[in-house]
């Protein structure tokens, strides 16, 4: 089983088993320059076909259970994995789900409206509202949080990406988790690389190499939701903060965050033409899957830098896939 590194401060509910698995991409690193990528594959999980937001609602799902709720609500756009993953969490613990999503991707086909995580949330029998274009997702959350207590439900809300302080510490524990396993394969990662968009997977991450309280690797992100000033100052917030819970109390400078924006296009969920590329060569090579929407941007920032030669030579770079690939099936009509 996946340990929790933090059960003397904080429970988790399993949801993943045991730790995800990294490999070398031994057909890709053959043609990169002087640099050797590894995955940590957190897209290959127990339940809801995986991804990053599992390890949140770990502990996100333990902190409902003890304030005594019943019901998870929570929010994103339509092809969410967060709310799909909310959805198969809570069917795991036996606790009855909801979600409010959004239209936040000027996106309108009938695949992207019906298929992919929709299309799974559906099958699993949530509640599902979608909020028409432009309306405020929180007063929408509030309302259905009322009718819920009238109702004599217990609701616990969790926020976008389940990525707050208690969400984050999934991360954190992911951290620990990483260092363990670099040990014992004898390896060294220069880098951790992930994508950036709610940023709790960035903030744990470094809040927990902070609890490490020793050297690590650098943690860089690809920001695919805000701009990069905007990412930094979300990411730094939500590292202190998760640090606080940890009782890291020490300063946390924004020079310690690294966010790159140069890969995501004209927004959140909207394709580019450097995600389809590093979609395909990693399926052509590999096998595996990225997403269209986080991990597919990510690793064309990641190939990018490589070509740029961002990383110095020798280095060991372990890219996390946070999974998503749900969200392909939605995107069939935009493949580029």
């Amino acid at each position: 089983m996946k340990k929790n590194y933090l059960e003397h401060k904080y429970q988790a509910y399993p949801l993943i088993g045991n730790p995800t698995g990294i490999h070398a991409l031994s057909n890709l690193n053959r043609q990169l320059k002087d640099v050797q990528v590894y995955l940590k594959r957190d897209d290959v999980m127990d339940i809801g076909l995986g991804g990053n937001k599992l390890r949140k609602l770990e502990y996100l799902i333990q902190d409902a259970i003890s304030q005594g709720a019943d019901t998870l609500l929570t929010t994103g756009g339509v092809q969410s994995n967060h709310a799909r993953l909310t959805a198969a969490a809570a069917a795991r613990a036996g606790m009855h789900c909801e979600l409010v999503l959004s239209q936040p991707v000027p996106i309108d086909t009938l695949n992207y409206n019906n298929n992919g995580n929709i299309l799974l949330e559906q099958i699993m029998g949530v509640t599902v509202q979608i909020i028409p274009k432009g309306a405020t997702v929180q007063t929408f959350l509030d309302a259905r949080c009322a009718e819920l207590i009238a109702q004599g439900r217990k609701p616990y809300v969790m926020p976008m990406g389940g990525s707050n302080p208690v969400g984050c510490l999934g991360y954190a524990n992911c951290y620990l988790e990483i260092m363990e396993q670099s040990q014992q394969m004898n390896m060294e990662f220069s880098h951790i690389l992930v994508p950036n968009g709610s940023s709790g997977t960035h903030a744990g991450l470094l809040a927990g190499q902070k609890f490490a309280a020793q050297a690590g690797p650098e943690i860089r992100s690809y920001a695919v939701l805000a701009d990069e000033a905007q990412t930094k100052r979300t990411t730094l917030e939500k590292t202190i903060a998760t640090a606080n819970l940890l009782g890291y109390t020490e300063m946390i400078h924004d020079t310690e965050v690294f966010v790159n924006d140069a890969y995501r296009g004209e927004g959140y969920g909207i394709p580019t033409s450097s995600m389809w590329s590093a979609l395909r060569l990693l399926a052509q090579t590999e096998g595996i899957f990225l997403d269209p929407v986080y991990s597919g941007k990510a690793f064309a920032g990641m190939l990018g830098d490589i070509e740029q030669q961002k990383f110095p030579k020798g280095s060991n770079i372990l890219f996390i896939m946070t999974g998503g690939t749900a969200g392909l099936f939605a995107y069939q009509d935009l493949v580029g």
